[in-house]
């Protein structure tokens, strides 16, 4: 055997896995079956709305990755036709490591970034083509108002009157639905946007973060059922994956001045955009 020689696999074995390599089918059929259960549900505007904030904030994920390189997948959405809103969301596979915490940053803040500067020209269109009206005394469903959608209707409505609400338009409910998913991914948890967030910033004490954000979420569960299935979802993932967030080569470096003046923003847009209460039943009111 001569020395200095290195013999190989052939090239289809050793060559690296290509990326973003998707069954599109797949992908094109969720989101036409994501488009009938949206109309079902509220229309042609909703269906048109929640699906622009939806798809815009998947999109701003996939196109960060697609900016560093890391492998990721198209957007699933998700179908619901039960539901009040026709869809339980829609998510991104990252199907390899992120190394670094400037890149964990960036891909994680991008989403919510992209779909909120959807969903708050959406709000403020819906808000105004809605309609106040008297509160009946069927039984019904409250949501609650985050405060943008408060913002809204007091800059198109001026104070409620008592015994009076506002009924959404079907473009507000959409925004307004966006505006809880934003929410629901700012929160610093484990693998949500909000924790890839908040280990970029804190590094190891996100851990903390985490396991002090599961106690608000039990709280919040004592407070609204709306938020027992969201706590259960929350617990099971930190069961799954663990309460730590995966390490990047860099955990202990600093972010930049500019990612942590985005993360105040990303905070002042989950302060935004959250409810204590999203949805009651309300009964013979």
């Amino acid at each position: 055997m001569e020395a200095g020689l290195e013999v190989l696999p052939p090239y289809d074995v050793w060559q690296p896995r290509p990326k973003f390599q998707d069954r599109v089918w797949l992908h094109v059929l969720l989101f036409v079956l994501t488009v009938g259960t949206t109309w079902l549900v509220g229309g042609l505007a909703y269906s048109a709305t929640i699906l622009a904030i939806l798809g815009c904030h998947e999109m701003g994920h996939y196109f960060a990755c697609r900016y560093y390189d890391v492998d990721a997948s198209l957007p699933y959405f998700l179908p619901v036709p039960i539901t009040l809103t026709g869809t339980l969301g829609a998510f991104i596979r990252i199907r390899e490591p992120i190394r670094t915490k400037r890149m964990l940053f960036d891909i994680g803040i991008a989403g919510p970034i992209a779909g909120f500067l959807v969903a708050v020209p959406a709000l403020f269109a819906g808000v105004a083509w809605s309609r106040v009206t008297p509160i009946g005394h069927e039984e019904g469903l409250w949501l609650g108002e985050p405060l943008l959608v408060k913002l809204a209707s007091r800059l198109f409505w001026g104070p409620m009157p008592d015994g009076y609400t506002l009924l959404l338009h079907p473009v507000g409910f959409a925004a307004w639905f966006g505006l809880l998913a934003t929410a629901l991914n700012l929160f610093p948890i484990g693998q949500l946007d909000g924790g890839h967030i908040s280990y970029a910033v804190l590094g190891r004490r996100s851990t903390y973060v985490t396991v002090a954000m599961i106690g608000v979420t039990l709280g919040l569960s004592y407070l609204s059922a709306s938020w027992v299935v969201w706590t259960v979802l929350m617990i099971g993932m930190l069961f799954t994956f663990g309460p730590r967030h995966p390490r990047t080569i860099d955990e202990d470096v600093p972010l930049d001045r500019t990612r942590l003046v985005l993360a105040v923003f990303a905070v002042a847009m989950f302060a935004l955009c959250f409810t204590p209460a999203p949805i009651e039943r309300l009964i013979n009111r």
